[in-house]
């Protein structure tokens, strides 16, 4: 076994190099200092069935050091799961191989790696949802020691402990060099044992080189309950070759054709080992809830509500009827009333505390065993962890945010409270749905659509209490919009969303008292939007569109119906945003609707100066200074 385990070990530095010289790029260093890990690993303790990638009690892998992707291609080609021709394809376009994983294409991968500090979150979120659905996998991560300078990666120590993983492996792979010098421990592996053991860890340091130790520290890593067991090998960045071993200035470059030569011919030459991956047990989740059909809250036209509260009351409907839901919240359950479905399914509520980067990646990890997973927490606060929303997409994972206390309408906590950038922010990620509703009603309605939606999905939820707008029976399509208030003699089209679609409300009523009749839109769909309702309404009232959005002027509501009239045709409509743009302080939250310039005086306001340079005789579309205006 061990002359079997070290000429593997050989052949993924062999590969690692052959497919980084062909691609021109790559990392081989880093992948060589892995491959006698990944070689002890694949042939005696992973139990993953490569026909089934997605079966339910596979072990899980997780590259966090996405860059040695190579060393992980490498052993797919080992196992058979590629072949050597696809193996070469590494980096190439239209290869299923790419620079970093990617499950976009590559099923036999998970989520996409890469942006360093996130893999062991994910893995946390893996071993949670083997606790929860009662199955025996295990859960291995790969880490770089440099990517241990990431705070997120000790937030994840931390919930690891909390939760007792016992079924979580973390390996940190100490090269000792990064990318541009010597990282911030080196080859210190005693204060790796230090650090992992004060966040309640068993440690184990070992010469990841010595296949026996390897060996011997992942069954003692199987063997520990109670805790986690983060493996601390001490390894040689290129180790194999004495051209590049535990030198600087080998990372990310490929070897030359003529000293790749050299250092397979080092390696003992090209040999085509094969081996055969353990499938594990054909065991399914347990599932202790059963499903039911789902009853939404319901609330009265006319009451007050917060949608925050609508969407804990939603949440809590959705987990009594699919048992597949679960909720995880940054410590503010009280405020976002995720904290209902917390007292009625404890076991698939997760509280990861104020750690909202960790929280959104371990989500990720248990969207991928198909949990539906719902995350909140204040809105401003997703901002912190918005590279793991961004890596969530890329890894194709469904996650489903709530941001809740958006806006200034918040009233006193101030700015550093105030999420005025989540519109623009999710709008950005690639393939989101971005929706803001106004009432309660509305949000059930559109909880119950996005739990089966697919991507990453955000919900943005207000503080305040507001009157209920809709019947229980009214129904709001993903990508529609809603006229609420219309007629034939309409001069402008007033677009609020949330907050300000009271506002506009409000706005409606004073200026039917001068007889000035405007048309209401509640663009509750911010991504996808409206574009039929939107250009409709430019045609039917003078091309005049008044956005007002409790949000920064930048990337929000107003750039989303912008959007609408791209490739028309017809003559543009003049779109006018309101919108925050100064600096709020505190305050109550009408009188900073009010100092934003976007309560409904102001809005009243807009209009009826719209209205008088119409009078005038002017073409009835505002100058740039009165209006500060945008042309679609």
């Amino acid at each position: 076994m061990a002359d079997t385990l070290a000429d593997l070990a050989a052949q993924l530095r062999i590969d690692s190099i052959r497919c980084t010289t062909a691609a021109g790029s790559g990392h081989p260093s880093s992948s060589m200092s892995a491959a006698d890990i990944m070689a002890v690993l694949f042939q005696k303790y992973l139990r993953f069935d490569f026909q089934q990638p997605k079966a339910p009690n596979n072990d899980r892998f997780v590259l966090s050091k996405g860059h040695a992707c190579p060393v992980l291609y490498s052993a797919f080609k080992a196992a058979g799961a590629i072949d050597d021709a696809e193996l070469l394809t590494l980096r190439k376009f239209g290869s299923r191989l790419e620079g970093h994983p990617n499950p976009h294409v590559l099923p036999l991968v998970d989520v996409a790696t890469g942006s360093l500090g996130q893999g062991l979150a994910v893995g946390v979120g893996m071993a949670l949802g083997a606790r929860l659905d009662g199955l025996p996998f295990r859960t291995y991560v790969l880490m770089g020691d440099s990517e241990t300078a990431e705070g997120s990666v000790w937030e994840a120590f931390d919930k690891a402990s909390h939760y007792g993983l016992d079924n979580l492996c973390a390996i940190i792979d100490v090269n000792r060099l990064g990318q541009s010098r010597e990282t911030e421990l080196g080859w210190n592996l005693e204060a790796y044992a230090a650090r992992v053991r004060a966040f309640g860890w068993n440690a184990v340091t070992l010469d990841g080189h010595d296949l026996g130790a390897i060996d011997r520290a992942f069954a003692e890593a199987q063997a520990k309950k109670g805790q986690p067991t983060c493996l601390i090998c001490r390894t040689e960045k290129g180790h194999g070759s004495s051209l590049i071993a535990n030198q600087d200035g080998w990372h990310g470059k490929p070897l030359p054709e003529d000293k790749a030569k050299d250092a397979i011919r080092e390696l003992g030459g090209e040999r085509n080992v094969r081996i055969q991956v353990k499938k594990p047990e054909s065991l399914k989740a347990t599932v202790e809830d059963k499903a039911a059909p789902l009853k939404l809250p319901t609330y009265e036209v006319g009451q007050k509500e917060a949608t925050r509260k609508a969407y804990g009351d939603a949440l809590l409907a959705l987990g009594n009827a699919r048992p597949e839901v679960v909720a995880l919240d940054a410590e503010v359950s009280n405020s976002t009333y995720s904290n209902e479905f917390q007292k009625a399914h404890p076991k698939r509520y997760f509280e990861m505390f104020i750690a909202e980067q960790n929280m959104v990646s371990s989500a990720v990890g248990l969207g991928v065993l198909g949990k539906k997973v719902f995350v909140s927490t204040f809105a401003a606060f997703l901002s912190r962890a918005y590279d793991q929303v961004r890596m969530a997409a890329i890894s194709n994972a469904t996650v489903h945010l709530c941001g809740s206390h958006a806006g200034v309408s918040i009233g006193e906590d101030g700015p550093s409270q105030m999420a005025l950038e989540d519109l623009a922010m999710m709008r950005a990620v690639g393939g989101s749905t971005v929706l803001y509703p106004s009432d309660a009603n509305q949000t059930a309605k559109l909880l119950a659509q996005v739990v089966d939606r697919q991507g990453i999905t955000y919900l943005r939820s207000t503080r305040e209490k507001t009157p209920v707008l809709y019947p229980a029976t009214e129904d709001f399509p993903i990508g529609g919009s809603k006229v609420v208030r219309q007629s034939d003699h309409d001069v402008a089209t007033v677009v609020g969303a949330g907050i300000t679609l009271h506002e506009a409300l409000k706005a409606y009523e004073l200026l039917k008292k001068d007889g000035i009749a405007v048309r209401v839109i509640d663009l509750y769909s911010v991504k996808p939007v409206d574009a039929k309702t939107l250009r409709e309404a430019a045609r039917e009232t003078q091309g005049r569109l008044l956005v007002v959005e409790d949000h920064w002027a930048e990337g929000g509501l107003a750039d989303a119906v912008l959007e609408a009239f791209t490739g028309e045709r017809e003559q543009l409509p003049t779109v006018v945003r309101l919108a925050v743009t100064k600096m709020p302080g505190s305050g109550k939250p009408a009188e900073l609707l009010d100092a934003a310039g976007i309560d409904a005086g102001h809005i009243v306001e807009a209009v009826t100066s719209w209205v008088e340079e119409t009078a005038r005789g002017a073409d009835g579309r505002p100058s740039e200074n009165a209006w500060g205006h945008t042309n679609a």
